[in-house]
């Protein structure tokens, strides 16, 4: 069972937090701290003590924006020592979250929190840690893989999700996509390209952008049959949203309405191909 520290500036949602955590049986304890300088001095305790000591901590739940130092300061604090308590960020704002994947955090959740999505979190923690009852495993080479989807947070909607194997493919028509709390459901022919972040990928449509948790190379291989090509390790871009194709100086690049993207060799030439294909009929 883990033992965790949950950290949140405003006492209210701390409090709220604490009690989602001590109602999952898979928690032993859960301590909170309301600044930063408490929670530093708790995990250095805990650190001092060892892992699978008396005050040991196996999660940090690090809100992000607080006074002093930030969920993030902390978090880059603690990836200097060898074996720190897994991270997950708990915060209302989305744009943080390249660091905190960049910062190894296991998981992140947005405010107001919903309890399946923190008991997602506690779950992918747990595996984390390697053992069903908690303890750590002992350090190797092994990296997680933290690229799993979780399914509430950028699930499609479809007739066909769900289709058993050997089923015919069923291409969803949107994507649901999820923002402190409120579920929206995204048009895939509304979105003009897609850029990888870290675990996530941010869908850019004419209206603005989404951030969903689903791997680039994941969206590639379900949006393939939707005409979504991809052009470089950062993007995907739907073959009919692309205005110009520029090939100058040994460099290729789309417009694809405002934004400007660049094209990997690699990916070139098979774009080139594919756009005069679908020009010439």
């Amino acid at each position: 069972m883990l033992r965790v520290l949950a950290v949140d500036d405003e006492k209210p949602l701390l409090e709220e937090l604490l009690y989602l955590l001590r109602s999952d049986p898979r928690v032993r304890s859960a301590e909170g701290a309301s600044d930063a300088t408490g929670a530093l001095r708790r995990i250095t305790r805990a650190l001092e003590g060892g892992p699978d000591g008396p005050d040991g901590i196996d999660v940090v739940f690090l809100d992000i924006q607080m006074a002093g130092l930030t969920g993030l300061d902390i978090a880059r604090l603690l990836s200097g020592f060898a074996r720190p308590p897994l991270i997950v960020f708990v915060t209302a704002h989305e744009g943080f979250a390249v660091q905190a994947f960049d910062l190894k955090a296991v998981d992140y959740v947005l405010k107001p929190v919903r309890p399946e999505r923190l008991a997602e979190a506690v779950r992918r923690a747990r595996a984390l840690l390697g053992r069903p009852d908690g303890a750590r495993p002992a350090p190797g080479p092994a990296v997680p893989d933290l690229r799993t989807p979780v399914p509430p947070a950028g699930a499609e909607t479809g007739a066909g999700a769900g289709a058993g194997a050997g089923a015919v493919e069923h291409v969803p028509e949107q994507i649901a996509v999820e923002l402190g709390g409120v579920t929206r459901f995204v048009a895939i022919a509304d979105i003009a390209y897609v850029e990888a972040q870290g675990d996530y990928a941010r869908l850019h449509t004419d209206g603005g952008s989404h951030l969903v948790r689903i791997p680039l190379s994941t969206l590639e291989e379900r949006w393939a049959a939707r005409g979504f090509v991809r052009i470089h390790r950062r993007h995907l871009v739907a073959l009919g949203r692309i205005d110009e194709l520029r090939m100058e100086a040994g460099t290729t690049s789309v417009r694809v309405g405002p934004a400007e993207l660049q094209v990997s060799r690699r990916h070139a030439r098979d774009l080139r191909d594919l756009l005069m294909r679908r020009a010439t009929g």
